[in-house]
């Protein structure tokens, strides 16, 4: 199953893409805490799409028998980068919680649109495997 859908350019596209993605993953069954771990993870990469990023926005699901993916694509040909890490800071943690709870796997690349063929952007990605954690935590480590 591969489905995406278009974002909008202001805050209240973050709750859509958690909500679209709470449903649908829902309705496959999938355990809670792996929903709420997605859930969770999208929220982080819209946010930073829309912080760091160009419009368009666009956000993906790909899902067979043994993971789901979630993609969100932005205009920006810069790829995030983490934050060096600052307890007092207000933003600067999402690509860390993306890579601790997708057990590392997560990523960027560069991605043609879906919703817009012609343009070609970057998207910022997860992977978990439907049966939940590999148990193969990849630690987070200063500057990484």
């Amino acid at each position: 199953m591969r489905y995406v859908w278009p974002l909008g350019e202001d805050a209240r596209t973050v709750r859509h893409a958690r909500t679209i993605i709470r449903d649908e993953l829902s309705a496959l069954g999938l355990s809670p805490d792996l929903v709420d771990d997605a859930v969770l993870m999208v929220s982080e990469l819209v946010t930073n799409a829309l912080m760091y990023g160009e419009a368009p926005y666009e956000l993906g699901l790909h899902v067979d028998a043994r993971e789901i993916m979630c993609a969100v694509v932005d205009g920006s040909p810069l790829l995030p980068e983490p934050a060096e890490p600052d307890t007092t800071a207000e933003h600067g943690r999402g690509l860390r919680i993306v890579a601790r709870l997708s057990d590392g796997f997560h990523g960027c690349h560069p991605q043609r649109y879906v919703t817009h063929p012609h343009l070609v952007g970057k998207a910022t990605w997860f992977a978990l495997p439907r049966q939940g954690p590999a148990g193969n935590v990849v630690p987070i480590r200063s500057g990484v």
